[in-house]
């Protein structure tokens, strides 16, 4: 069909999937946005009729579409529900590329520009983080952190406030981990960006623990990021320019590329859809494994392990890779572990992206569901594959003296390697 005049290629390309929405409102109760704000045009067939009114050419995008669009926390929970399987979350892309052409929608604004222009690039992310540390150092983490001083910029508050008590420091895994064991294959980690820096044991521990489950594992240092806030923002020439840096970075001679965040799998499994035939497309997103694809199921030298947990399906593992079963898997051959059930497991905890930095009421109110969800349980940890949900739960707990580790599954096994190791020093 030819593009209403004016109108951008993706979106104007998605008339067809926007088609297959039949209005049934079945993914209603499971947009977050709709259960905390009841406004049918911030529910996913809401947006989902202005995205097609916008297409067809009735309705012209303007500040109020917008509004509706940037609210959304591209979650994709609507994609789960879905019976029609409408592709919610390429469909926002597309859009959030027209609100960005025509420089409206929140990607557009300062602050917003700001962390686009921090998060994804790894050497100016670090620069900050190595300031805020030398600052701790010296004895000035309060000072820096001082809630009363910002009260004047809630949003740079809510970006403090989001970091651990403590920045580790960011010492990455080696370049090479050999193999231990009948050799299984070659697999490129990728490092992520606020993994590298504020989880940076997770990618340690992975590294370790995909080359005792038999992987060589490489770990290319000129790596960047994979694009997955760009692309969210609607910026899908930049989301495609380190699409095909990072497939440069990793080369051809890696059977598999490990990723250990949800957000950064999701986008990487998804990049064909914008890369198209190019033949980075199949090299890239053939290749890329969540950490718990690979590790669900690995011979792995686990010892007991006596911790109630519950476990939080981050968003874009759940919806995005459709992967629930892994995640549990690779928790449940732990031994000693008691995993319970978390209620609403999958709603969304608030932080999606930067969007608890851009939208923090909406954001407060979906953590405020989080958290007394995690605290009905009496578990004394609660595990998640995302450093996103993971400083949002564990800042969500702080704050409301929940005393709960927050931990990412990795950690979980390592400690239970950790303990089959002990055991064999003493025996």
């Amino acid at each position: 069909m030819t593009a209403p005049a004016g109108l951008d290629a993706p979106l104007a390309g998605a008339l067809d999937a926007l088609r297959t929405c039949v209005h049934c409102g079945i993914c209603l109760p499971h947009c977050p946005t709709y259960r905390v704000l009841e406004e049918e045009m911030d529910s996913p067939r809401g947006r989902l009729y202005l995205m097609r009114a916008v297409a067809e050419g009735r309705l012209a995008p303007g500040a109020g579409f917008a509004r509706h669009m940037d609210l959304c926390l591209g979650c994709r929970a609507c994609e789960s529900a879905c019976p029609s399987g409408v592709p919610f979350g390429a469909l926002l892309e597309a859009t959030r590329a027209e609100l960005a052409r025509r420089r409206l929608g929140t990607a557009s604004r300062g602050w917003a520009r700001l962390l686009l222009a921090l998060f994804p690039e790894p050497r100016r992310l670090g620069v900050v983080l190595a300031l805020l540390r030398g600052a701790e150092r010296l004895g000035l983490g309060p000072l820096v952190r001082a809630p009363a001083r910002l009260r004047r910029a809630p949003r740079l508050a809510a970006t403090i406030a989001l970091l651990p008590p403590r920045l580790p420091s960011p010492a990455p895994p080696p370049s090479v981990v050999p193999a231990a064991g009948p050799r299984r294959g070659r697999a490129g980690l990728l490092l992520g960006c606020v993994q590298r820096f504020l989880f940076p044991e997770v990618n340690r521990q992975t590294a370790r623990l995909l080359a005792l489950a038999g992987w060589e594992v490489v770990v290319p240092r000129a790596q960047g990021c994979c694009g997955a806030l760009e692309l969210h923002a609607g910026r899908l020439d930049a989301f495609r320019a380190r699409a095909r840096r990072l497939a440069a970075a990793f080369g051809s001679d890696v059977d598999l590329i490990v990723v250990n965040a949800a957000g950064c799998g999701a986008a990487l499994k998804g990049s064909a859809h914008w890369l198209g035939d190019e033949p980075v497309a199949a090299r890239l997103a053939a290749r890329v494994r969540d950490v718990s694809e690979v590790l669900a199921d690995a011979p792995l030298p686990l010892g007991p392990l006596p911790l109630r947990v519950t476990y939080h399906d981050a968003c874009h593992l759940a919806h995005g890779q459709r992967l629930r079963h892994e995640p549990r898997a690779m928790l449940a051959r732990v031994p000693g572990l008691e995993l319970v059930p978390l209620a609403d497991s999958d709603l969304c905890c608030g932080s999606a992206g930067v969007y608890n930095l851009l939208e923090p009421a909406v954001a407060e109110r979906l953590l405020d569901l989080k958290v007394e969800r995690i605290r009905a349980t009496g578990a004394a940890a609660v595990v998640t594959g995302n450093p996103g949900c993971l400083l949002q739960i564990a800042r969500g707990c702080r704050a409301r003296g929940l005393p709960v580790e927050v931990l990412h599954p990795v950690e979980v096994l390592a400690r239970a390697v950790d303990r089959r190791a002990a055991e064999d020093a003493r025996a």
